[in-house]
């Protein structure tokens, strides 16, 4: 394991393949989360100076599902579409930030959700929920099991992604791409084989071809007399 595969860009090539339907059931999840904070908005929207009123713990959960959709659109796009700009490190930072904000919201939901359906003492009188609080608190209490069930999955998919990280390797010189192995990166070049050690290397002669023959003429001369 090394962290250069932290450092680097483009998608890990070794995530499992359950980790795309995992970030969809999270993001399945954040549409219900939306759906039932928004009701528990609505509950109170016109009544707000009962029994203390609006919390702003429907609006925090609102936020952690926006933002959860906004992380997991941009890192889906980046990572199909433009890998050369999927940086791993910006990615880890927001997985992290992910998990933070889901702990924060459902485990507020939970305590708001126990205050809404709970009794109230005062002086010697207390007081049950009536429909108006077991609203809220019932829309708030599915909020925070389903806040836990996505921050859970977070947790999942942070650590698969940091995993799969790890245990790849890339080279220095990484192309844009990534996925340059380190063996690929670190192979060693093989020279051509030379000429032998005290061999003289000589440059090619041209052949040399006889001129074409040139039939001798005879000589004029005098007749050889005959004595």
């Amino acid at each position: 394991m090394t962290v250069n595969g932290l450092l680097a860009k483009g998608a890990p090539p070794n995530l499992p393949a359950f980790v795309l339907p995992l970030r969809i059931a999270i993001v399945v999840l954040s549409v219900v989360v939306l759906a039932l904070a928004a009701f528990a908005i609505s509950v109170f929207g016109s009544y707000a100076s009962y029994a203390g009123g609006y919390t702003g713990v429907s609006g925090l959960l609102i936020f952690v599902v926006v933002k959860t959709w906004i992380v997991f659109g941009v890192l889906a796009f980046l990572e199909y579409r433009m890998p050369h700009l999927y940086y791993r490190l910006v990615a880890l930072v927001l997985y992290a930030l992910s998990l933070v904000f889901w702990l924060s919201a459902w485990a507020w939901a939970a305590s708001i959700a126990a205050f809404w359906l709970g009794t109230v003492c005062e002086f010697g009188v207390c007081v049950g929920a009536d429909s108006y609080a077991k609203k809220e608190g019932g829309a708030l209490a599915a909020c925070a099991g389903l806040g836990a069930v996505a921050w859970v999955l977070s947790i999942v998919n942070l650590f698969l992604f940091v995993r799969a990280c790890l245990t790849d390797t890339v080279g220095p010189a990484q192309a844009e791409l990534g996925q340059v192995p380190l063996k690929e990166a670190n192979a060693t070049v093989v020279p051509m084989p030379g000429p032998a050690p005290g061999q003289q290397q000589y440059a090619p002669y041209p052949a040399q071809y006889p001129a074409p023959y040139q039939q001798q003429q005879p000589v004029q001369g005098y007749p050889q007399q005959t004595y």
